[in-house]
């Protein structure tokens, strides 16, 4: 008799915080590539020159902001995105076809996308604070009171900088994270090969990091600057612009360190 799993939303946002504990550093080396006005130098370069400055403690800065954007972002999106795939199929008796999961994920990621950006804001300050000359580093000394500086030095519309690229690119990580892992998962169990065991569970998330990664990478570069900026940018379109003007490649900085990130935190599902 084959067991019964239930997905839990929650799941989905404990596991990503447990998660943003192993690849912080990855996420914090993100940051420092997408921000050089010039590629200077690589992943692994990047990481020995933070190791070099700071010492190995360096790349976890901004522990405290990611844990805050997880629950969050994260959390907001799969309560979404699970709560209401579980009614839909609870009705129509069966799967929902893969195009009402890609709505269904563009919606809880562009929600999430939103919610969660002040946190993403302070995560993004916080760990590129430690490439920064002393003086000119913000030196928030955690996720909260990073959010209270930025609401009373700068106003709570700056909270939300960057919250249509942080909402455009949660829009389409969800549809390459929950979506396709939905979709591909259903198909590998349909080709009879494999059973619903953790080997399927890893296929499929390493297919829907790699669409997750294609689709939102751009938008990413672009956030992370917008966030990052110190009224460099007049708006989205001139951080497109700006960023572009150094070529293509520049929005697709650290690409190998996002594909190891991308893979969901996906809940066990029926």
């Amino acid at each position: 008799m084959q067991e019964n799993r239930i997905s839990r939303w929650y799941f989905g946002g404990v596991s990503s915080s447990m998660a943003a504990c192993l690849t912080h550093p990855l996420d914090l080396i993100k940051v420092h590539l997408q921000t050089q006005q010039e590629v200077r130098v690589r992943m692994i370069g990047m990481a020995v020159n933070v190791v070099r400055r700071e010492g190995y403690l360096a790349l976890y800065s901004g522990l405290s902001a990611s844990l805050c954007r997880q629950m969050t972002y994260s959390l907001s999106r799969f309560a979404i995105y699970e709560t209401v795939r579980d009614e839909m199929n609870r009705k129509n008796k069966g799967l929902v076809p893969f195009y009402q999961k890609v709505l269904l994920g563009a919606f809880g990621g562009f929600t999430g996308g939103f919610i969660g950006t002040p946190a993403d804001l302070v995560n993004v300050r916080m760990q590129n604070d430690v490439k920064l000359p002393v003086h000119l580093r913000r030196n928030y000394a955690h996720a909260l009171d990073g959010l209270l500086r930025v609401w009373n030095e700068e106003g709570m519309r700056k909270l939300f900088s960057g919250a249509s690229m942080a909402s455009t690119r949660g829009a389409l990580v969800s549809v390459g994270q929950l979506s396709c892992y939905d979709q591909s998962k259903q198909l590998v169990l349909a080709a009879g090969y494999l059973t619903d065991n953790i080997l399927t569970h890893f296929l499929a998330s390493v297919f829907a990091g790699g669409c997750a990664t294609i689709l939102c990478q751009p938008l990413d570069v672009v956030k992370t600057r917008l966030m990052n900026s110190k009224l460099e940018y007049r708006g989205v379109l001139h951080c497109l612009t700006e960023t572009a003007r150094l070529g293509p490649k520049a929005f697709y900085k650290r690409s190998v360190s996002s594909l190891t990130q991308s893979s969901p935190s996906c809940s066990w599902n029926n």
